[in-house]
C-alpha cells in the first residue's frame, strides 16, 4: 500500500493548514487508535510535543481522537523525540506520538508515530492508518471511552536514562559546555543531564515562547553557539534542534563539527573497543565521500541508505548494525535509543574527551572532507521540476562533467518544499559550475 499523507518523518505541514489542522489530528488519533487497539484489553498511548504554540491544539485533538477509540492517553508535555521512543517502550504503551516539525520554523508542525517497541512505524503501518483515516473509524461505546492523564515525571525519567548511557565512574568535572537547546523540546532535560554529570553548563536557547523554536539558534543556526563558546572559552558547544533528535557540535575554537565527523569518531571509538556491530556504520547518500574513505582505511564498512533517519534505522535493524546516522546530525545508537538522539550522541563525544584527554577540535576532525556543495531551491508544491527535460538535461550534463571524480545527488526534501541539489568533487570550481547550472535549471522549471 502506498502512503499519501505520511512523508519521510510522519505527517508535516504548516500549522492550522491542511493537513496540520485540529480536525486532521483528531482523525489521525482515531485512525491510529483503531489500528493499534485490536481487542478489548487496556491500551495506552503516550503523547509528547516540542514547544511550538500549535502543539497545544494538536495535543488536545490527538488526545480526543485516541480516547474516542478507547485508548488511554499519557500526556507528557515538552520532551525530546527520543524520549517518546524510550517512554513508549518503558510504559508498555501500544503507540507513541511526537508532535514536532523538528528543525522547521515555528509556523510548521508535524505528527510522528512510534510503535510499541519504541521504533518509528513501518511504511505498511502508516499506509494502514491512512486507509482507516479515509474509510472512517467507528467510535468506542460510551462505557469504553479512554481516559487521559498527565505524566508529571516524564522529563525526569528521560534525564535519568540519558545519564546511564555515559560511562560508569566517569564525570564531566572540569569541562565547560555550552548547550543550545534551540528553544525546543530539550530546554530543560539537556542542561540537567550535563549538570548532573558534573559539567559547568552554559545554556542558551532555553526560553521558548511558542514562536522562537529554531529561530537563529540550534543545530540549523550554530553561529549563536559558536559565539558563546568563544566568548566563554568553553571546551565544546552542543547544538540541538527543536525536538532534540539531532546534534551539531562546536569545538573550542568555534568551528562546526557535523554529523559525519561525529559518526566517524564514534565508529572508530566503538570499533577499537569491539562495540561496533559488524564493523559497519550506516549513513545516507548525503554523507561525505571523505567519511567513506576514512572508515574503509580502518577496516570499517559504510552502508548507505536513502535520506531520512527512518531508512537508516530500517537498515540497521535489518542487518544487526548498532550505529548509524546522517550528516545533518541524526546519530542513531540502537544500544541506547530507537531513533536519533542529539543529547546521547553528544555524550558519546564527551566521553571520548574525558577518556582520551583530547580537545574537541582534535576529536572533531577525524577526516578531510571531499569538497561538497548543497543548495536548497524552493518550489511550488503543485509542480514537479525534477521531471522536466531542462532539469534532466542539466543533471546529465553535470554528471558527465564530473565523471569519476565526483558525484551528484538531486532530490526533493521529504519534510519541506525544497529541491536539494548536492554535489561532491575534488575540483571546487568545477563543482560550483555544475551545481549552479542545475540550480538555475530547477529555478527555470519552477
Amino acid at each position: 500500500m502506498s502512503r499519501k499523507l505520511f512523508g519521510t518523518d510522519g505527517v508535516r505541514g504548516e500549522a492550522n493548514r491542511w493537513p496540520m489542522t485540529a480536525e486532521m489530528a483528531l482523525r489521525l488519533g482515531a485512525a491510529a487508535g483503531r489500528h493499534f487497539r485490536r481487542d478489548n484489553q487496556e491500551h495506552r498511548v503516550v503523547i509528547g510535543k516540542d514547544t511550538r504554540l500549535s502543539g497545544y491544539m494538536l495535543e488536545t485533538a490527538l488526545t480526543a481522537g485516541f480516547t474516542s477509540t478507547g485508548m488511554n492517553v499519557f500526556v507528557l508535555g515538552p520532551v525530546p523525540t527520543p524520549a517518546i521512543g524510550y517512554l513508549t517502550h518503558s510504559l508498555r504503551a501500544d503507540v507513541g506520538v511526537m508532535i514536532s516539525a523538528s528543525h522547521n520554523p515555528a509556523t510548521d508542525n508535524g505528527i510522528k508515530f512510534f510503535g510499541p517497541d519504541g521504533f518509528k512505524l513501518s511504511d505498511a503501518d502508516e499506509a494502514n492508518i491512512e486507509v482507516l483515516l479515509e474509510s472512517g473509524v467507528a467510535p468506542a461505546a460510551p462505557e469504553n471511552i479512554g481516559r487521559s492523564r498527565r505524566l508529571e515525571d516524564a522529563r525526569g525519567r528521560y534525564v535519568e536514562y540519558a545519564k546511564t548511557t555515559f560511562p560508569k565512574r566517569r564525570r564531566l568535572d572540569g569541562l565547560r559546555v555550552v548547550i543550545d537547546c534551540a528553544n525546543g523540546a530539550a530546554y530543560r532535560t539537556a542542561p540537567s543531564v550535563l549538570w548532573e554529570l558534573g559539567a559547568e553548563v552554559i545554556s542558551i536557547g532555553v526560553e521558548p515562547d511558542g514562536f522562537n523554536i529554531n529561530s537563529d539558534c540550534g543545530s540549523t543556526h550554530p553561529q549563536a553557539c559558536a559565539r558563546k563558546v568563544r566568548e566563554t572559552r568553553a571546551d565544546i558547544g552542543i547544538c540541538l534542534d527543536g525536538d532534540a533528535d539531532r546534534v551539531i557540535l562546536i569545538d573550542e575554537t568555534g568551528a562546526v563539527i557535523d554529523g559525519d565527523q561525529i559518526m566517524g569518531l564514534i565508529a572508530t571509538h566503538w570499533a577499537d573497543e569491539g562495540r561496533l556491530q559488524n564493523d559497519t556504520l550506516v549513513a545516507t547518500v548525503m554523507s561525505n565521500l571523505g567519511l567513506e574513505r576514512f572508515l574503509n582505511a580502518r577496516g570499517i564498512g559504510l552502508e548507505r541508505t536513502a535520506v531520512g533517519d527512518r531508512y537508516v534505522v530500517e537498515a540497521m535493524r535489518a542487518k544487526g548494525h548498532n550505529l548509524g546516522g546522517e550528516q545533518s546530525g541524526h546519530i542513531v545508537m540502537t544500544d541506547y535509543a530507537t531513533t536519533g538522539d542529539g543529547l546521547i550522541g553528544a555524550l558519546q563525544v564527551l566521553a571520548a574527551m574525558v577518556e582520551t584527554g583530547k580537545k574537541s577540535s582534535v576529536l572533531g576532525r577525524q577526516f578531510d572532507k571531499v569538497p561538497q556543495k548543497l543548495v536548497n531551491v524552493g518550489f511550488d508544491r503543485g509542480k514537479s521540476p525534477l521531471e522536466t527535460d531542462v532539469v534532466q538535461d542539466a543533471i546529465a550534463s553535470g554528471e558527465s562533467a564530473l565523471g569519476q571524480s565526483g558525484r551528484l545527488l538531486i532530490r526533493k526534501s521529504g519534510t519541506e518544499p525544497l529541491i536539494r541539489v548536492m554535489g561532491e568533487a575534488e575540483d571546487m570550481s568545477l563543482l560550483d559550475d555544475v551545481v549552479s547550472r542545475i540550480v538555475k535549471a530547477v529555478e527555470a522549471a519552477n
